[in-house]
């Protein structure tokens, strides 16, 4: 009877001690999360979200398309992206959205796209780089590790093909969306391909990430474009159908806990596209609406630069064919 008696008084401390975990980190979740309040309107102003059919980057669409943006959003899936595009005309009542296709897991999709889009578009105001995969294994056309190549060349590659055009719509931002994951990994130089194990490898891509907006923050001081990363939140998704009935419904206990709408994790995003308060944070890393601090080897120039001239080499970019791709298309 006194060992039951023991086992009970066990179990109640340990249920407290649980719920008052469970409340803790709810209270927390609710607490901490920030909403977008700049009235702020983008009338005449060109925005373009890449992976703008789902997710983030479809709620920020409707965001700045009713601030009277003029918004194209890119998806490598036709149909889905003609569904989205329908929805986000419909909710934000506008009809200046436009669709284009774009598959940043092939560097000539990329490229095609960007001539295309600079021949038909005068305008770039504010570049959104939402566009990504999660943690797999698996290899882009190019024979990158997939979460590298569209994590992290595709967008670096994209960016700096369009970026004669923000150069000349000053003041024009580059919000480019990471995760706080980044600061679990470190980048190995002797393997940026790495595709080993899949959540190592996409720490790696958001690692560069930040590393990438910091140098082109660097490049871009002087020519009135500003640049930030976006740590949006943990957003549940359709990532998990790939696995077993049993890690999905671990994953939405867990999801309905401590991951956010795709709405709330927009906010940030919206944040960094529209508040002149981003401007003086150049460079910067930004989660809840506001700045965050880094990690000293997060903030490593060295490293920043050496990521941007090997990624360089890995998409064939250099100067010479960015300035002859910019004189052909203006």
């Amino acid at each position: 009877m006194k060992w039951c008696h023991i086992q009970k008084e066990v179990m109640y401390v340990l249920a407290t001690v649980l719920a008052a975990l469970f409340l803790a980190l709810l209270q927390r979740r609710f607490k901490s999360r920030r909403l977008c309040l700049d009235p702020k309107r983008l009338d005449g102003k060109t925005v373009l979200i890449t992976g703008g059919a789902s997710g983030i980057g479809k709620e920020t669409a409707i965001a700045l398309a009713r601030r009277g943006a003029r918004v194209h959003i890119t998806s490598h899936d036709d149909q889905k992206g003609e569904a989205a595009l329908r929805d986000i005309k419909k909710e934000s009542a506008s009809m200046n959205v436009r669709l284009w296709s774009l598959n940043l897991a092939n560097l000539q999709s990329i490229r095609n796209f960007c001539k295309t889009f600079l021949k038909n578009e005068s305008r770039l105001d504010i570049l959104i780089n939402n566009d990504g995969v999660p943690a797999v294994l698996d290899w882009t056309d190019n024979g990158f590790s997939l979460c590298f190549g569209v994590n992290h060349l595709g967008p670096f590659l994209l960016t700096n093909l369009l970026l004669e055009r923000l150069k000349s719509c000053p003041p024009s931002r580059i919000v480019n969306i990471t995760s706080n994951v980044h600061k679990y990994q470190k980048l190995d130089f002797a393997d940026l391909n790495y595709n080993i194990v899949p959540l190592f490898t996409y720490f790696r891509s958001k690692l560069a990430n930040v590393y990438f907006t910091q140098e082109l923050a660097r490049h871009m001081e002087r020519h009135g474009v500003t640049a930030c990363a976006v740590h949006p939140g943990y957003v549940g998704g359709d990532w998990t159908s790939q696995f077993s009935i049993l890690f999905r419904i671990v994953m939405y206990v867990i999801t309905a806990l401590f991951f956010i709408s795709c709405e709330a994790a927009a906010q940030t995003v919206i944040y960094c596209a529209i508040s002149d308060d981003v401007l003086q944070h150049n460079g910067g890393y930004f989660s809840d609406c506001k700045p965050c601090k880094l990690r000293p080897y997060v903030q490593d120039a060295g490293i920043a630069k050496k990521l941007w001239e090997a990624s360089e080499a890995m998409v064939g970019l250099n100067s010479s064919a960015r300035e002859h791709l910019a004189s052909r298309t203006r």
